[in-house]
């Protein structure tokens, strides 16, 4: 046990599945399949009324795909509130009926240590399980905690925390790439999502999603992993970019660029960020691989003090969207592509209107029209000046009056606008 060579290292795809009944438990099972899952996690602790023996039986006997059986505790973040001896004996039933895996806390863990050894010829695989509360309030280090856990004789190690900021996630990246069995580490929660989404390049052994009707937004969907993500072409090399917002899981931008990566067979993988602080993710997530970011609410003016180098029509428009790291000496360079995207977009829809300004005309169709844009901030920004530098008549709306002003500053500033 404890062994690399046991398994395969390629990153499973687990759908976990937390039905209220048995029967409920079964049609998730084969919907997890059907949605492109390797394995799912089975928690019993969800399941109301539940019998031991009589349940387990009709779970182990209707799987379409390897189980993963999970009866968590209360006092381990789950639902289980009963007698602590009969949790661990429905455990050991579980093993004894075949379960492909079975989870045991590490408390358990330790105190079962010589039985889990003695019978770890059965087939099924143990996992030890530690949580904890959130990487800053975990005293001890996470090195002694993962050798702990691996003292128990596991043939699967799984940590699972909750961030308080993203800047604590690359602690999971290096104990993915450097631990010496297989393990299962990632953090819950939205700013914990890229441990799961990135898992595989660094070498974990699962990475979660979720099936269609059972979301959580610190989860991706099977769907996502699958056919937006394609981890399953991530590997070691695979180039980061991400999205820094605040927040961050509305974003369609994984929907768009990651087809576009694998369209040029470019070895990349496009992420959501969600970002509390700009100086300390900057500091943290420096880097090579991490390639390039988009940015996105509220950091598009901000993150210019960020960049190593701006584009001059990122200067002038004072907001930066685009950050590519430069490969040859690793500096950020900051562009804006919010404004001539934008705006040639709209002149070209005008043009195939046939909203000219005249049939020889070389000025923009935008010239002398009234252009209304809702919003003032890096991206209303962006397109304002890009729409006055057009000749049009700009109006503003915002919720932020100061916001709207300032912006109306700017353009004045720069003579695009007299008051």
């Amino acid at each position: 046990m404890g062994t690399v060579g046991i398994f395969d290292r390629s990153t499973l795809i687990c759908a976990p599945l937390v039905a209220q009944s048995v029967e409920q438990m079964v049609i998730d099972m084969k919907q997890a399949k059907a949605e492109g899952a390797d394995v799912v996690e089975v928690r019993l602790d969800y399941i109301k009324n539940f019998q031991p023996r009589q349940d387990l039986e009709i779970i182990l006997r209707n799987k379409p795909l390897p189980v993963m059986i999970v009866y968590r505790p209360k006092w381990e973040g789950g639902q289980y509130e009963g007698d602590e001896h009969m949790r661990v004996e429905t455990l050991q039933l579980a093993k004894e009926l075949g379960a492909d895996y079975i989870e045991f806390e590490l408390k358990v863990a330790s105190d079962l240590k010589g039985e889990l050894r003695m019978n770890h010829h059965s087939g099924s695989k143990i996992i030890v399980s530690c949580y904890v509360n959130s990487m800053a309030s975990l005293e001890e280090d996470l090195n002694h905690l993962v050798a702990s856990m691996q003292t128990t004789g596991a043939d699967i190690i799984k940590l699972v925390t909750n961030v308080t900021t993203i800047t604590e996630i690359p602690r999971i990246f290096h104990l993915l790439s450097r631990c010496q069995v297989p393990l299962i580490a990632y953090s819950e929660g939205e700013r914990g999502l890229i441990s799961q989404l990135l898992c595989r390049k660094f070498g974990g052994f699962l990475v979660y999603g979720s099936i269609k009707g059972n979301s959580d937004p610190g989860l991706p969907t099977l769907d996502g992993l699958i056919q937006a993500y394609k981890v399953d072409n991530v590997n070691a090399d695979t180039k980061i970019f991400g999205l820094i917002s605040k927040p961050v899981g509305h974003s369609k931008g994984p929907l768009l660029h990651n087809p576009t990566f694998r369209h040029v067979n470019y070895n990349g993988i496009y992420v959501p960020m969600f970002v509390d602080d700009l100086r300390d993710f900057f500091s943290v997530y420096s880097s090579a691989e991490y390639a390039g970011f988009s940015v996105g609410f509220p950091y598009k003016e901000a993150i210019i003090g960020f960049c190593d180098e701006v584009h001059p029509l990122a200067q002038a428009i004072s907001a930066v969207n685009t950050i590519i790291r430069r490969p040859r000496d690793g500096k950020l360079i900051g562009y804006n592509t919010d404004c001539e995207a934008s705006i040639t977009a709209i002149e070209d829809a005008l043009k195939e209107q046939g909203c000219t300004n005249g049939e020889a005309s070389f000025s923009s169709p935008l010239a002398e029209k009234l252009f209304v844009l809702a919003g003032a901030g890096g991206a209303g920004r962006a397109l304002a000046f890009g729409a006055k530098s057009r000749g049009a008549r700009v109006l503003i709306f915002d919720i932020d009056f100061e916001q709207s002003l300032l912006l109306v500053l700017y353009l004045v500033k720069l003579g695009l606008l007299k008051i």
